[in-house]
């Protein structure tokens, strides 16, 4: 691992493995309707740890609202607190019963715990994560909820631990970012996957060219913004690996006036680069296929 990616990865080790304890922290508090915690009010408008400070109680233009209502009723509040993402892949992949689902960067699961329900008990979900915390908050959180058709597996996403072409469909949700090494990534992903598996993940991905300043902050870069790929970059990277059908969808555009939710606190001059970033940056639905028989 070179020294860059080190680096990136102990920070982002860090920072999610303390989300994780301030979302334990909380659920063992027990709180009222209307206590904040690592992502907010529970009965409002979710605010991440991804980017900001996460009991400032505002809201994260790139993480709050992304389930439907009602989807997470079924779910422990813990696993909706820790929920970092920036879309909805399992709504987006179009999963089957019976299908074997893997999540790079799993968190506290609730991606993987919506897949599992989806593909039913004759399917089975798997989540890989990094961070000793997140990996049991999340067997907690499936313990909470009855779900006995997932299985949380410590592993970077650079070396996914699981065998070759073993793999239905993967997602993510706003982690390949993250990395340092997006095409080893992706390359991982390739190799898990079975012929014509799909990978279906939600990014943060980026239109035309950002300031130094904001790709340099390694805040921004756990906060889910600075590590994003180019749009036509990801594409490159996901032909150069072997996948064909390559679509990336914006689900979410962010505006000037979001840039200053997510910039706040990171030492960027907001107001100096505000006209840079507006619309560069949008929440996006990346979809691929590795080639042969479904």
């Amino acid at each position: 691992m070179s020294t860059e990616s080190a680096d990136v990865t102990t920070v982002v080790r860090e920072k999610y493995g303390a989300a994780a304890r301030r979302v334990l922290a909380v659920a063992d508090a027990a709180p009222t309707a209307d206590a904040g915690g690592c992502c907010g009010p529970v009965n409002g408008p979710v605010n991440s740890c991804c980017g900001g400070d996460a009991f400032n109680g505002t809201v994260d233009p790139i993480t709050s609202n992304l389930y439907v209502n009602g989807e997470t009723d079924v779910l422990p509040e813990a696993a909706v607190l820790a929920s970092l993402g920036c879309g909805n892949p399992t709504a987006l992949a179009e999963l089957h019963p019976g299908e074997v689902v893997l999540d790079l960067g799993s968190g506290g699961g609730i991606d993987v715990l919506l897949s599992a329900r989806r593909v039913g008990p004759a399917g089975k979900a798997y989540g890989v994560d990094m961070t000793d915390d997140m990996l049991a908050l999340a067997r907690r959180n499936a313990a909470e909820a009855g779900v006995s058709n997932v299985e949380f597996l410590k592993g970077r996403i650079e070396a996914i631990p699981l065998p070759d072409a073993s793999v239905d469909v993967i997602i993510s949700n706003c982690v390949i970012n993250l990395s340092a090494d997006k095409g080893q990534v992706l390359a991982e992903a390739f190799r898990v996957l079975k012929p014509g598996g799909r990978f279906a993940v939600s990014d943060v991905v980026v239109r035309g060219a950002v300031p130094a300043a904001v790709r340099r902050s390694m805040e921004l870069w756990v906060g889910c913004v600075a590590g994003a790929l180019e749009e036509e970059e990801f594409r490159t990277l996901l032909k150069a690996q072997g996948f064909t059908g390559v679509d990336i969808e914006p689900t979410r555009m962010y505006r000037s006036e979001d840039a200053r939710a997510f910039l706040a606190g990171s030492g960027v001059d907001v107001d100096a680069h505000l006209d840079d970033i507006d619309g560069r940056f949008m929440a996006a639905f990346v979809r691929a296929t590795k080639p042969g028989a479904a």
